[in-house]
């Protein structure tokens, strides 16, 4: 593997764990930070390495690959203008706040035939992983129903609402187990802190192959809970990412003797053993193999454009009066993820 080095793009909350990592990594080069004050406490840190206050200044170091962790309104640009410089780039979830931005950041990506990763980092959990193994093989049946959970006392948003921070890692997921586009999104929520700005939302999602599911997510929640269930004719896997040692446990169901009572019982779980590693070092790890050359096989561009999709349609049913469908978003046709197998998404 070839040394790289790594430009940060924000030194927010979330650029610094990315900072944090990739000097953990020995790949961190350097730090665009437009706030002075922050840029000044990023460089007390990190004295060895450089901090630039504009995009266009850390262009004059050549960096291998740059990663943006800027406010979502800020991705176009950004991503635009390092793309065209010729350099790879991930850029943080949500890639966009619209279809249309996420769109014209993919033709700049096939006009400079760039390479580009959206940080859904869950993708990169060794737990999801291992879950996505045991569903591959056929262990939990068919999928019926999935529902995630991501509640948290926390950082309240201005630029988007708790469906678009919180949500796209759940969408992703949902995306890679479904393997299909939703037909319908129904979103429902409340705005108590600031007017318009949803601090909870509950959002119902169908796909065309029977599988439903939903998404709750609130930062107004008294404790923290980041909990993932899938359910399938055969059995169901649960995953507690905020709980102590982070177990995946699954119950197996057993119909019993009699299936005119149409009664069904959960064998008693079973603790699931799988690798433990920082999601954020496995995605990063990833991103540097795509810089040396590797082809992107999640994360991509596609998968990126389906979420900002959904968040869409759950906006547009969030604003629609009650008993109102939730439309497709605005211009072409979903986009179809390719999987890590080579297969496209089911098309029934």
């Amino acid at each position: 593997m070839n040394k790289v080095k790594i430009c940060v793009v924000g030194a927010g909350r979330w650029g610094k764990n990315h900072i944090s990592t990739l000097f953990e990594l020995d790949v961190l080069g350097g730090i665009v930070e437009t706030d002075g004050k922050k840029r000044k406490e990023i460089q007390s840190l990190y004295p060895d390495i450089g901090c630039f206050d504009s995009l266009d200044n850390a262009f004059h170091v050549d960096f291998d690959g740059y990663i943006i962790a800027t406010p979502p309104i800020s991705h176009l640009p950004l991503a635009t203008k390092i793309l065209k410089y010729g350099k790879p780039v991930l850029v943080e979830k949500p890639l966009t706040m619209s279809a249309d931005e996420a769109n014209s950041i993919k033709s700049v990506l096939n006009e400079s035939n760039g390479r580009l990763l959206v940080g859904h980092l869950l993708l990169f959990h060794p737990e999801i992983e291992k879950m996505k193994s045991m569903v591959d093989d056929g262990l939990i049946g068919d999928i019926q129903y999935m529902y995630s959970n991501r509640l948290n006392l926390g950082v309240v948003r201005k630029e988007e609402n708790v469906f678009w921070s919180f949500a796209p890692h759940d969408i992703s997921l949902f995306q890679l187990f479904s393997n299909n586009f939703p037909m319908d999104v129904h979103s429902s929520g409340k705005a108590f802190i600031q007017e318009k700005v949803h601090d909870t939302t509950i959002t119902y999602l169908k796909y065309p192959n029977g599988v439903q599911g939903h998404i709750y997510v609130s930062w107004l929640h008294p404790f923290k809970e980041h909990r993932l269930v899938l359910i399938g004719s055969k059995g169901s896997l649960h995953f507690e990412d905020s709980a102590e040692n982070k177990p995946l446990l699954f119950y197996k169901k057993d119909p019993g003797s009699d299936l005119s009572l149409l009664s069904l019982k959960n064998k008693p779980s079973i603790v699931i053993e799988y690798e433990q590693s920082l999601p954020l070092t496995n995605e990063l790890k990833y991103f540097i193999d795509v810089i040396n050359g590797r082809a992107i096989d999640k994360a991509t561009i596609e998968e990126g454009i389906d979420v900002v999709k959904i968040l869409e349609m759950a906006t547009n049913s969030l604003n629609m009066p009650p008993n109102s469908k939730s439309p497709l978003p605005k211009g072409d046709l979903p986009a179809r993820p390719v999987r890590s197998d080579g297969a496209e998404y089911d098309k029934q």
